[in-house]
């Protein structure tokens, strides 16, 4: 019987007085108490390889000295850190920082909108804001798609677990296919054209179309740039707001710092969060088309619509990281080694497995749940934190810090890939046992 450790009496603690909603600690059973880049570090003195990065929120890895300097040198000032929607040079650092950075060489034009501090503050307040500019209520999700798990954001949400949880009828959206996911030789894009199109339908006409260029939590779906071009152009048509969903695909996790920009799109509304602020402090933005903005002051509102040291944050690693083209050939570079490195191991199992994303996303999709459970069990206790997604958590996402050195990044690949060899060679054992018995 193995002896208990102070970790695990602390692990008991929690349980003990803590709700069951705790997730990520079932997950991960440690106490984690200090972490830098990609490494953190337990109570016990294990090294953990960070392949999860917040669920998207540390995008450059934990604790960038570069950040925190500017966070500690901002606090030490006695400087604004609450202040509602009032004005801050915290805020107008901001939003001059990521206008000159960000939009202008894209030749992008939105207005800063700062809902809350979560993605689902951001997405309520889009799917609220296009009601009220089109005067209808029906929205268009798609299949696998997560926006967050507050009512409205929940009724946009695919996954039937989530929605489930939310005790209350949940409408005003319609759900269409996503790209390939009737197959490879059916246009979703024609199917909801025609849909909207057609009068007798039954498709209420939507004030906003809402979308994820890739489908983090729906299992690293990607879209294909045809494809989405071929949605803006139907919202354009039928005269809906188009939204990009960019809080856990934005901030460079694709490559460029909006995971549209390869498809060369121009949406209404977008939505981000998560690595936003660089550092994980809370801070969501909606960039809204100036045409779009009809809100009345104080028509949307909230306590925490903006933390300024996280503005703070966020204006340094704009600086630090997105100044230059850097960092987004550095991620292309690094993403197509995950790829060839995933593929490779994919490949020794035949088509067992997939491996799809783009950036540094991406998903080995093991098909059954189970297999993909016992492999990342097994990663965490070899030294790697890495999590699943998808309708049946049947696939494992990768999602390092764009920041990562490529050997923690080598080594933590190597343990994906003996924890998933021991958990089909364990699972291949216990089939055989099972035979035997049954003879």
């Amino acid at each position: 019987m193995d002896r208990l450790t102070d970790a695990d009496f602390a692990l008991q603690d929690f349980a003990a007085l803590e709700s069951n909603v705790r997730s990520y600690s079932r997950s991960f059973p440690a106490i984690f108490s200090r972490a830098r880049g990609s490494i953190m570090m337990t109570d016990d003195g294990r090294k953990i390889i960070d392949f999860f990065s917040g669920a998207g929120a540390l995008n450059y890895g934990h604790n960038n000295h570069q950040l925190r300097s500017a966070i500690t040198k901002y606090l030490g000032s006695d400087a604004v850190v609450h202040g509602l929607d009032m004005a801050t040079p915290a805020r107008l650092a901001f939003m001059e920082t990521f206008n000159s950075t960000i939009l202008r060489d894209r030749e992008l034009h939105y207005r800063f909108q700062f809902p809350g501090p979560t993605g689902a503050s951001a997405i309520e307040a889009a799917l609220k804001l296009s009601r009220k500019v089109t005067g209808r209520q029906n929205v268009i999700s798609f299949t696998r798609g997560y926006h967050g798990l507050s009512v409205g954001a929940n009724a946009a949400t695919g996954n039937r677990f989530y929605r489930a949880a939310g005790g209350v009828p949940l409408f005003g959206a319609t759900f269409f296919p996503y790209d390939g996911y009737l197959g490879p030789t059916i246009d979703t894009a024609d199917y909801l054209q025609r849909m909207l199109t057609d009068e007798s339908s039954g498709v209420d006409l939507p004030a906003a179309i809402l979308v994820e260029t890739v489908q983090g939590e729906g299992g690293i779906n990607v879209a294909r740039k045809d494809w989405l071009q071929a949605i803006q152009r139907i919202a354009r048509d039928v005269g809906a707001l188009f939204i990009v969903d960019d809080i856990q695909m934005g901030c460079g996790r694709t490559g460029e710092f909006f995971s549209f920009e390869f498809a060369a799109l121009s949406p209404d509304i977008i939505a981000l969060s998560k690595s936003l602020s660089g550092y994980g402090l809370p801070l969501s933005l909606l960039l809204v088309k100036e045409e779009f903005d009809a809100w009345k002051p104080g028509e949307h509102t909230g306590t925490f619509r903006s933390n300024n040291l996280a503005l703070v944050s966020a204006t340094a690693a704009l600086d630090i990281f997105w100044s230059s083209g850097i960092l987004s050939q550095e991620v292309r570079r690094t993403g197509e080694l995950m790829r060839r490195r995933l593929e490779a191991i994919a490949s020794k199992y035949g088509n067992r497995f997939a491996v799809r994303g783009r950036g540094m996303a991406y998903g080995f999709d093991c098909h059954k749940p189970e297999i993909a459970e016992a492999t990342t069990r097994r990663s965490f206790k070899k030294g790697l934190m890495v999590e699943r997604c998808g309708p049946n958590d049947q696939v494992v996402k990768f999602l390092p810090a764009l920041t990562i050195d490529r050997e923690i990044l080598d080594e933590g690949l190597l343990i994906f890939e003996d924890s998933l060899a021991e958990t089909l060679n364990q699972t291949k054992c216990e089939r055989l046992e099972d035979a035997n018995n049954d003879r």
